[in-house]
C-alpha cells in the first residue's frame, strides 16, 4: 500500500476501560524494555490462558523473519497480551480507522451528523481502502484535529505523517489496540452511534481485504477489520492488520503490525499465524469459521511516496 499526500467486568472489569480518554494501562506497563529481546507478555483472569497464549504466539512467530508487534485483549476472560507493542511502524492504511474516528469526534463536538459526502468518503476509505477518499478527509480535518483526537484517545505513541503523507503516520500496536477498545466500549470520546458506524464499516470491508487477524475466527463471530500494506526501500514490506471481534459472547481485539517482510504474502502469513493461535486459545471449544479472502496483488508505481499527484492503494 502506498500513501497519498494531502493537498486534497472479569467480563467488563478487565483494566481496559476507557476513562477521560485513556485506557490500557496494563498494556503500556507490559511492554518489555527496549534493550531486551522482545518477549510475549500475557495476563489473564482465567487459569492457563495467559501461558498458553504466550507460548503459542511465540511458537507461531518462530523462524519468521518479520519484525512483529502484537497486542490483544479479551474482555470476556480478562486477558491481554503484548509483544514489542511500543515499536513504531509506518501505518500504511491502518491509519484510516484513526482518520474515521477523528472525523466522528469532530462531528460530535460540532453537534452534527456526517454529511452525505462524508458518508461516501468514509465508506470508500474503510470498505475499499480508497486513498483519494482518505486524502480528502485528511485534508478536511487537518493534522491539528487528528492530534486532538489522538490526545483524547490517549494514543500518545501515534504521530501523524508529515507533509500530508498520512500513510507514513507512526503507529504502535499499543495505540492501535487502544483504538479498537475505544470503538467497542462506552466512553466519553465517541458516542454509541459513532462507534456503531465505524464498526459497521469495518465489518463491510471487501472480501479481498479481509485477510490478516480474521484468520481462524470462530463461526458466528462478527469481524471488524482494517489492514494496511506498504513496501519501502528500508525494512521491506510493512503489512498490518487490526480487528475487533464481537457477538456470540465474544468481545476481543487483535493487532499485529509487521515490517521487514520479503513480500506482502509473507507479511500476511506472519499475521495469520498469530491470529489463528489467538482465536483458538481464546475460543477452545469453537470451530473456526470460513476462511477469509486474500488480497489481489496491489499495483505500485515507482516513486509514489515522493510524487504528490501519484495515486496508489495503501
Amino acid at each position: 500500500m502506498r500513501p497519498r499526500p494531502a493537498s486534497r467486568g472479569a467480563r467488563r472489569a478487565l483494566p481496559l476501560a476507557i476513562a477521560a480518554g485513556t485506557l490500557l494501562p496494563l498494556i503500556a506497563e507490559a511492554v518489555p524494555a527496549a534493550a531486551a529481546t522482545p518477549q510475549v507478555v500475557c495476563s489473564s483472569a482465567r487459569a492457563r490462558i495467559a501461558p498458553s497464549l504466550a507460548r503459542d504466539i511465540t511458537a507461531a512467530l518462530h523462524g519468521r523473519r518479520s519484525t512483529t508487534a502484537v497486542a490483544l485483549y479479551d474482555r470476556t476472560t480478562g486477558t491481554s497480551c503484548t509483544l514489542d507493542a511500543s515499536r513504531r511502524f509506518d501505518s500504511a492504511s491502518a491509519v484510516k480507522v484513526t482518520v474515521l474516528a477523528a472525523l466522528l469526534r469532530q462531528a460530535k463536538e460540532a453537534g452534527r451528523s456526517l454529511t452525505s459526502r462524508e458518508v461516501s468518503l468514509t465508506t470508500a476509505m474503510i470498505t475499499r481502502s480508497d486513498n483519494d477518499a482518505t486524502t480528502a478527509l485528511w485534508s478536511q480535518l487537518g493534522v491539528s484535529r487528528i492530534k486532538h483526537f489522538l490526545s483524547l484517545a490517549g494514543m500518545t505513541q501515534t504521530t501523524p505523517g508529515a507533509d500530508g503523507y498520512w500513510g507514513l503516520t507512526q503507529i504502535t500496536a499499543r495505540d492501535e489496540l487502544k483504538l479498537m477498545a475505544l470503538l467497542t466500549s462506552t466512553n466519553s470520546v465517541l458516542g454509541a452511534d459513532s462507534r456503531s458506524y465505524a464498526l459497521n464499516l469495518m465489518n463491510k470491508v471487501v472480501s479481498s481485504q479481509r485477510w490478516g487477524v480474521p484468520a481462524g475466527t470462530p463461526a458466528g463471530v462478527t469481524v471488524h477489520v482494517k489492514n494496511g500494506w506498504l513496501p519501502r526501500a528500508t525494512h521491506g514490506w510493512r503489512v498490518h492488520s487490526v480487528g475487533a471481534f464481537t457477538g456470540g459472547g465474544r468481545d476481543y481485539a487483535i493487532v499485529v503490525l509487521t515490517q521487514d517482510d520479503s513480500t506482502m504474502d509473507y507479511g500476511i502469513a506472519t499475521i495469520e499465524a498469530v491470529a489463528r493461535v489467538v482465536h483458538r486459545d481464546l475460543n477452545p471449544k469453537s470451530a473456526a469459521g470460513k476462511p477469509y479472502g486474500r488480497p489481489a496483488r496491489p499495483v505500485h508505481t515507482p516513486g509514489t511516496l515522493n510524487r504528490p499527484a501519484a495515486a496508489a492503494r495503501v
